[in-house]
């Protein structure tokens, strides 16, 4: 008797195993939300510093250099998708803008709420093309 309830749970524990293997297979990479969080913390990072009245061009730059890097990220993470010339043009908009940017980064509080004004425009240009 007591073989045959090891041998049930073994089962149900094998079989409650393999349920939660399929489903995190299954469930596949959050690549899009986890760049998309990325992105949210930089400029959100960006507004923190206009808060604090830290808008020298040495707190603002990393966070443009990273929104920048993670731009890179975009078509590989996104597509194929049904407009993708469309979609690979808003992102190279987007690159675009952050590398002037990034040549000439925002030095005082007036010109990183632009800089953020402008990188929004970026993100609201796409999300309302293509976001569901």
């Amino acid at each position: 008797m007591r073989y045959a309830f090891l041998i049930v749970l073994g089962l149900v524990i094998g079989i409650a195993g393999t349920v939660a293997a399929m489903n995190a297979r299954n469930s596949g990479p959050h690549l899009p939300e986890s760049l998309m969080h990325m992105q949210t913390f930089h400029i959100r990072a960006l507004n923190k510093n206009v808060e604090a009245n830290r808008c020298a061009t040495s707190d603002n730059l990393p966070h443009l250099q990273a929104l920048r890097s993670l731009s890179n990220d975009i078509e590989p993470i996104f597509l194929p998708i049904e407009k993708e010339q469309d979609f690979r043009l808003k992102a190279a908009d987007m690159r675009a803008s952050l590398d002037a940017l990034i040549a000439a980064p925002p030095a005082d509080c007036p010109a990183t709420r632009a800089a953020q004004e402008k990188i929004g425009k970026s993100c609201k240009a796409c999300h309302d093309e293509f976001r569901n």
